[in-house]
């Protein structure tokens, strides 16, 4: 199969907060990120289905990072792999 990702991915290790209305907010951690999305690590995160919109917020820097809105895109026995919302509104548009 071929790889079909269009960013390249960069490992990065950060403590991330999700938040959605069938958990509440949650601290979890990063594996990998690029510019299209992120992979996050949390047993909790895979009951969420393809499709689910969460919020996010990087923790741990010296000021406060941006609150981002991510899709759900797969899941896996460790996490979930989140696209930044931004990607979704961009693909729309060109389609």
């Amino acid at each position: 199969m071929a790889n079909q990702r269009q960013y390249p991915r960069t490992p990065l290790k950060c403590r991330i907060k999700i938040c959605h209305p069938s958990f509440g907010e949650l601290i979890a951690q990063t594996r990998d990120l690029s510019d299209g999305g992120v992979y996050i690590k949390h047993a909790d995160l895979l009951a969420l289905p393809p499709g689910t919109l969460v919020s996010g917020q990087v923790q741990d820097l010296p000021i406060a990072a941006p609150i981002l809105q991510m899709r759900v895109m797969r899941a896996d026995g460790e996490g979930v792999g989140l696209r930044f919302c931004a990607e979704d509104d961009e693909r729309q548009a060109a389609e």
